[in-house]
């Protein structure tokens, strides 16, 4: 039941991301880990990493970049394709990655 929830607040948030994207052109990465990720790695949802937690990440960073890459691109449990980033690059992508599994500086 659990995963329902989560998995339909997720998709709900990814319509309304989807209909900001328009408006983020110029961020930051900061800027877009809170538009698109912070909902979800801030506090583990749906089994998510959290934010600047490295042993959360590290299990998945040893599949390699790619692989999270498509991860996101294809969607992974509750986190639907895309993430909640519509118009997100893969580099995009791989740099919000760095950013929330380093250690918070």
């Amino acid at each position: 039941m659990k995963s329902m929830i989560h998995t339909a607040v997720c998709g709900i948030l990814t319509a309304c991301v989807a209909g900001f994207s328009a408006i983020a052109v110029s961020e930051t990465i900061e800027e877009k880990y809170q538009r698109a990720c912070h909902v979800c790695h801030a506090s583990g949802v749906a089994n998510a990493p959290k934010v600047h937690d490295p042993e959360a990440w590290k299990p998945r960073l040893d599949k390699g970049m790619d692989a999270l890459v498509s991860s996101i691109k294809n969607g992974m449990n509750a986190m639907p394709p895309g993430g909640l980033c519509a118009d997100c690059t893969d580099e995009e992508y791989k740099a919000l990655i760095k950013f929330m599994s380093e250690p918070k500086q």
